[in-house]
């Protein structure tokens, strides 16, 4: 059992919420969470799509046995629904803390410091939802410091080459 297989349905967010972001779908929940406290682009129309992508993309992977033996036993026992819930609960609320800081530091959203606070909050952006997913996936799993240390390595490297990817194909402006 790997930590960070648990966190792979994340990545269903992601693709649900791109397109939603590309065609501009679904304006009308295109409303800020707040604004002032986590930037205009964290939105109630990005925070369900990212977490009900995750829940579906949990609920999928679920069904396949190379998946779900993966997991720990206590994600296997809580099954899709409450590990989707939680997980996407997570992907939402973890990214929250990182973007009210860069907010108080008047760090514009989509953008990054060029001091060595900006490198590394950018780093931390990469699995901050994983610290998120800690607490909120407690009454299930109880994620060792170690765990939660593998999954964060796992998912901050997977989501680093997914930025570099979709920079070098001309998706993103910047590699991180």
């Amino acid at each position: 059992m790997r930590p960070g297989w648990a966190f792979l349905p994340a990545l269903g967010g992601a693709i649900a919420h791109a397109p939603v972001l590309r065609y501009d779908l679904v304006p009308e929940l295109k409303r800020p969470l707040a604004a002032k406290a986590f930037g205009a682009n964290k939105t109630v129309r990005g925070a369900l799509v990212m977490s009900g992508g995750t829940l579906a993309a949990t609920a999928a992977l679920h069904r396949l046995p190379a998946y779900r033996d993966r997991l720990p036993p206590e994600l296997r026992a809580a099954g899709p629904l409450r590990h989707g819930a939680l997980l996407g609960a997570a992907v939402v609320l973890g990214e929250l803390p990182n973007s009210a800081l860069k907010r108080r530091l008047g760090i514009a959203p989509g953008e990054r410091a060029g001091s060595a606070l900006g490198v590394a909050l950018a780093i931390h952006d990469q699995a901050d939802f994983v610290l998120g997913a800690w607490p909120l996936l407690a009454p299930v799993w109880r994620m060792s410091v170690r765990q939660v240390a593998e999954a964060v390595a796992v998912v901050a490297g997977v989501h680093i080459g997914v930025n570099l990817a979709g920079y070098a194909v001309g998706a993103r402006s910047a590699p991180l």
